[in-house]
Formats: structure tokens, sequence, C-alpha cells
């Protein structure tokens, strides 16, 4: 038996944002430039909801229904692992983070209370505050709106509507290593 490699530590950035604000569609640009470019990123998507991820009658629901605590489906196209909790608490994002490939980079959309580097994703007109005030681990926000005059000094403000723009900003974080 071969001891397990030692893994280097992701580099996470975490994006934050009301329902509606745009999370989404700015992580599918980013991971497709970043991977475009050679880079491994990889995406923690968190959800309150149930996953479904496939049919109640396939092969691997059934086990899972069984009782599996886990149940892998592998082809030469894509691994994945459902691992039900069955009433056990939810892991932690530290230990989803080392089930994880190692990679130039994971975001990680959803856990706004972890205590990580955030990128805000803020859109006033949705009618609900900005995290940023509130939040000290917001190193930049992203908006459709002009930048504040009280914003933290430490905090980027970048123009969502500039995606390439909020791109330059994650290279830049990338390579100085900060991300």
């Amino acid at each position: 038996m071969h001891p397990e490699p030692k893994r280097e530590p992701h580099e996470v950035l975490g994006v934050v944002g009301w329902s509606g604000s745009g999370k989404t569609t700015l992580l599918e640009y980013l991971v497709a430039q970043l991977a475009g470019r050679g880079l491994r990123v990889n995406v923690v998507k968190h959800s309150h909801h149930d996953i479904r991820l496939e049919p109640p009658h396939k092969d691997s629901a059934r086990l899972r229904m069984a009782g599996a605590a886990e149940v892998m489906i592998a082809s030469p196209y894509r691994v994945a692992i459902m691992r039900e909790l069955r009433g056990a608490a939810e892991p932690s994002l530290a230990e989803q983070l080392e089930r994880l490939s190692p990679a130039d980079l994971t975001l990680v959309e959803g856990y706004k209370w972890e205590a990580i580097p955030k990128l805000e994703v803020f859109r006033p007109a949705l009618g609900r505050p900005p995290l940023y005030p509130d939040d000290a681990q917001i190193v930049a926000v992203a908006s459709d709106c002009p930048r504040p005059a009280a914003l933290r000094p430490d905090v980027e403000w970048l123009d969502l509507n500039d995606k390439p723009a909020v791109l330059a900003w994650l290279a830049a974080r990338i390579n100085s290593g900060a991300a």
C-alpha cells in the first residue's frame, strides 16, 4: 500500500452574493477563461437544497438507497461520488477541499460564513444589502454600481459588466499567490 501523496494547499477564493446577483454567470466566464489558459480550476458549489444527480431507477441511486455510504460512478468521461450523510453533519468546507484533486485555483460559490478570501457579486437592483461592510474576508466586489466613498481601502472595486477586468484582477491575484 502506497502512502497518500502530500497535497499542496488549494488556492481558494470564495464567490458570494445574493441569489440572482450573477455569481454563476461570472464563475462560468472566469472558469472558461482560466481553463482556456491552461490552468486547472476546481469549483465547490454549496446548495441548501437536496441534490439529485440521477433518476431513482438508475443502478447508482438504487445502490445508495439500499444503504451504500458512498457510490462512485466512473466512466471514460467523468467520475462522480455520491455520499449519503444519513443524518450526519454536513462536512466542512475544509473537508470538502481535501477531497478535491490539486488545482491552480479552487473557486467556492456559497459558504458565505467561511473565513476565506471572497469576491462579492453585488447588484443593488436586487434590493438586498451588500455583504462587504460586515465581512472582513471580502477582498473585492464586482458590482454594476460605482465604488462607494466609504469602502474599506483594502477592498478592490470591479465593474461586473467588464468581465475581462474581473478576470485580469483574478489572474493577477493567482500570479501573486494571494488567491
